[in-house]
C-alpha cells in the first residue's frame, strides 16, 4: 500500500516538473532531482509491473520498434486551408465571411507553424492515441513517438469522455541545428529544415529515435469534444491551457484591418520564434457561425493562411570564400554587403557548389538579389547584369584545401567537390566519430558529444592520440569522471586488437565499406602488403573496381594518410588480418533477416553470411534466397510468404551456415 501511494506521488511531482519545464519553460525541479525521482519510480515499477500504466511518465520512451504504421480514420477531417498571398485576397476572404453572415465577426490571428499537422485523442481523459493528418480524412497511428514529446499531456486534469485535440509538431530551431551537427559528424543526409526533420521523426519506427530528436508541439484546435461545450475559438484555447496543453499564440481581432496589422506584426517577430513559421491563421472566432460558414470540398469557408512573400533584395558580392564541413565538403559562401531579409541582417549567402555558381554565373563584384530560402537559409536567386562591372572573371573552385592543402576531388555523382585529407582539421571530428563507431574501431563510450570534448580540451588532433589518453585529464571533462573514464580507456585498449577489416573501414576511404573492407583484409593479410599492391592486383579482386582501387590508392599513399597509419603502428594497432579466408559456399545468395535471434545479433548473423560469400538485403524482393525468420517476424515474413520465398528457423539458419563451413 505503501508503495503504491509513493508511486502515484512520484508521478504526480514528475508531471507537474514536466509541465513546468516544457510548457511553462519555468522548472521548479532540478535536473538532479528529476532523474533521482524517475529512477526511483522505475525501481518501483520493476517491483510491481501490475501497477504500471500507459500515462506514467516511464512510459514516454518505449522500447518497441514498430513494423509499420497502421491507419487512422479520423473522427473529424483535418483539413487543409486556402492560401492569401496578399491584403487585397485577405479582404476579399473576409468579405465573402461578413456576406455569409448577420452581425459583426470577430478574427482569430495565430502564426502558422512550418511542421507536422497531428491528431491527438483522448478518453477519460488518457492520451489513447496519436495520428498525422495524412491526406485529412486517413492518417497514420504514430501514437508511441508523440508519447515521447514532453510537452503532450498523457493525462488531463478534467476527464471528459472524449477529446481530440489538433497541434503541430515541429522541431525548435536550435534541436535543428544540433541534429544536423550530429548527422555532418556521423557523415549522415543533413535535413533540409526543421519542417522535413519533424516529419522525419514522426516516422520513425523506433520510439527512442524520435524521443532524441527534441521534438515539440502547439495545439490550436479542439476537432472533437463530448461533456463540453464551448462558443467561440478563443475560449476553446484558454481550456486547453487550463489541460495543461502547449497552446499556439492566439490574437483576437474585431475587425480584418486589426487581423492584417496583427498578421504584419507576426510577419515581423518571426525570427524570435523558436520554431519556423510559414505564414499566419485567420479564423473566424465563434464557433456557430463557422457552422453557418461550413467547408467547401477542399477548405472550410471560416479560415485562410495568409502565406508571407519571400524578400528579394540586391546586395554586391564583396568576395567568395570557402569553407570545409566535417565532412571533407568544401562549401562556396559569398560575402555581400549587410541586406535587412526576414527580419535579420544578412551579410553571406549560400552557393551550394561550383556548379551552382557556373550555372547563374556569379563573379566577386556582381550585384545580386538576395533572399530567405525557406525563411531561414540567404541564398541568391539571379545576378542582376547590367550591374555587373568590368573586368570581373568567373570563380574557380581551388584545386587544394584551404584548411590543410591536401589535394580536393569531385564526388562521383558530382555533386560535391571534397577534401581529401586523412588529418584535415576541419574534419577531425567527424573522423573521430567514424573511427570509433560500431561497424569501425567499436570504440564504445566514444560517441560525438565525447569527442568533442576531447577536441576542445586539446587532447587529441587525430585518431593516433586516442591511444595516448591519460585517466586523470579524461576523468576531468564534463560529464566524465573516474568511472566513465575507466571504461573509455578499456574500450580504446580494445580496440588495438580490431582486425584489419575493422581499421580499413574505420579510415574512411571513400568507396571503401565495410564489405570491400573486409574483401582487402582478407585477401592482403596485412596493411603493409596492401600499401604495396597496384591499381592491377587490386582491380584482379571480385567486387574491387577501378574506381575503387584509385580511390584507395590514392589515399594510401597520400602524406597524410601515412603519418596517420605511422601513428597508429608506433600505438600498437594491429595491422593484420586474423579473419580465416572466406568461403564461397553461399556465394550468389541473398538472405533478408527478420524478428529477432536468439543466438545471433543482427550484425553477427550478417557477418557470418557475408564470410561465406553470400549477401543480405534490407528488403524482400524475388531474387532473395531466403529468409530467416526470428521471434516477432512482420512484414518482411509476409512479403516473402506472398513471393513463395523458402524461410529459415534459427535453428535451420544454424544448420546450414554450419554445414558449409
Amino acid at each position: 500500500m505503501e508503495e503504491h501511494l509513493e508511486i502515484t506521488r512520484l508521478r504526480q511531482e514528475l508531471e507537474q516538473a514536466n509541465y513546468e519545464y516544457y510548457v511553462l519553460d519555468n522548472p521548479s525541479m532540478s535536473d538532479y532531482d528529476f532523474d533521482q525521482k524517475l529512477r526511483r519510480l522505475e525501481e518501483l515499477e520493476a517491483a510491481h509491473p501490475e501497477l504500471i500504466t500507459p500515462d506514467s511518465p516511464t512510459q514516454r520512451v518505449g522500447g518497441k520498434v514498430a513494423d509499420g504504421f497502421h491507419e487512422v480514420v479520423h473522427r473529424v477531417p483535418l483539413e487543409s486551408l486556402q492560401d492569401v498571398f496578399s491584403v487585397q485576397e485577405l479582404e476579399e476572404f473576409d468579405l465573402r465571411v461578413r456576406d455569409a453572415l448577420p452581425g459583426e465577426v470577430e478574427y482569430d490571428v495565430e502564426p502558422k507553424v512550418d511542421g507536422l499537422s497531428v491528431a491527438l485523442e483522448y478518453e477519460n481523459g488518457r492520451f489513447v492515441r496519436g495520428a498525422t493528418r495524412g491526406d485529412g480524412q486517413v492518417g497514420e497511428d504514430v501514437t508511441e513517438n508523440l508519447r515521447t514529446i514532453p510537452s503532450i499531456p498523457l493525462h488531463l486534469p478534467e476527464t471528459l469522455p472524449s477529446l481530440i485535440v489538433r497541434g503541430e509538431v515541429f522541431m525548435p530551431k536550435k534541436s535543428f541545428e544540433r541534429l544536423n551537427q550530429e548527422r555532418e559528424l556521423r557523415g549522415e543526409p543533413l535535413f533540409a529544415n526543421p519542417r522535413n526533420a519533424a516529419a522525419g521523426s514522426m516516422r520513425q519506427l523506433d520510439p527512442r529515435i524520435a524521443a532524441s530528436r527534441g521534438l515539440d508541439i502547439l495545439v490550436f484546435n479542439i476537432q472533437w469534444s463530448e461533456g463540453k461545450t464551448f462558443d467561440t475559438h478563443a475560449e476553446t484555447l484558454e481550456y486547453l491551457e487550463r489541460q495543461r496543453f502547449k497552446v499556439i499564440p492566439h490574437y483576437t481581432c474585431r475587425t480584418i484591418r486589426e487581423a492584417s496589422e496583427r498578421i504584419q506584426a507576426l510577419g515581423e517577430e518571426r525570427e524570435t520564434y523558436r520554431f519556423d513559421i510559414d505564414g499566419a491563421v485567420v479564423k473566424v472566432n465563434s464557433l456557430s457561425d463557422r457552422a453557418l460558414l461550413g467547408s467547401t470540398a477542399k477548405f472550410p469557408r471560416w479560415a485562410a493562411a495568409f502565406k508571407y512573400p519571400p524578400e528579394k533584395k540586391p546586395a554586391k558580392v564583396l568576395d567568395i570564400v570557402v569553407q570545409v564541413g566535417r565532412t571533407g565538403v568544401l562549401t562556396p559562401k559569398a560575402v555581400v554587403e549587410p541586406v535587412r531579409l526576414a527580419g535579420t541582417t544578412v551579410t553571406n549567402a549560400t552557393l551550394h557548389n561550383q556548379d551552382y555558381i557556373s550555372e547563374k554565373d556569379i563573379r566577386i563584384g556582381d550585384t545580386v538579389l538576395v533572399q530567405k530560402a525557406g525563411e531561414i537559409i540567404p541564398e541568391i536567386v539571379e545576378v542582376l547584369l547590367s550591374h555587373r562591372p568590368e573586368g570581373t572573371v568567373p570563380y574557380r573552385f581551388p584545386e587544394q584545401c584551404p584548411v590543410c592543402g591536401a589535394a580536393v576531388a569531385r564526388d562521383d555523382d558530382g555533386a560535391h567537390i571534397r577534401c581529401t585529407g586523412a588529418e584535415c582539421p576541419a574534419q577531425l571530428l567527424r573522423h573521430l566519430v567514424h573511427f570509433a563507431s560500431r561497424d569501425a574501431m567499436d570504440i564504445e563510450g566514444l560517441g560525438p558529444a565525447v569527442v568533442e570534448s576531447l577536441v576542445n580540451a586539446g587532447m587529441v588532433t587525430g585518431p593516433g592520440d586516442l591511444y595516448h589518453l591519460e585517466l586523470e585529464p579524461v576523468a576531468a571533462l564534463e560529464r566524465m569522471g573516474k568511472k566513465s573514464a575507466k571504461n573509455l580507456l578499456s574500450a580504446v585498449e580494445r580496440s588495438k586488437e580490431n582486425d584489419l577489416s575493422r581499421l580499413l573501414f574505420a579510415f574512411g576511404i571513400r568507396q571503401v565499406g565495410q564489405k570491400a573492407a573486409k574483401v582487402l583484409a582478407v585477401h592482403f593479410r596485412t596493411l603493409d602488403a596492401l600499401m604495396s599492391a597496384s591499381e592491377e592486383e587490386l582491380t584482379a579482386i571480385p567486387d574491387i573496381g577501378g574506381i575503387t582501387a584509385k580511390s584507395l590508392l590514392d589515399w594510401l599513399h597520400s602524406p597524410q594518410s601515412q603519418h596517420l597509419i605511422r601513428t597508429l603502428r608506433e600505438a600498437g594497432v594491429n595491422l593484420e588480418c586474423r579473419e580465416a579466408p572466406a568461403g564461397d559456399r553461399l556465394a550468389g545468395k541473398t538472405f533478408v533477416l527478420t524478428g529477432t535471434l536468439e543466438g545471433f545479433t543482427r550484425e553477427e548473423a550478417k557477418a557470418k553470411i557475408e564470410s561465406l560469400g553470400g549477401k543480405v538485403s534490407g528488403s524482400v524482393s524475388k531474387k532473395t534466397a531466403f529468409v530467416v525468420a526470428g521471434e516477432a517476424a512482420g512484414s518482411k515474413l509476409r512479403k516473402a510468404q506472398e513471393l513463395g520465398i523458402p524461410m529459415l528457423t534459427e535453428e535451420e539458419f544454424v544448420a546450414l551456415v554450419e554445414g558449409a563451413e
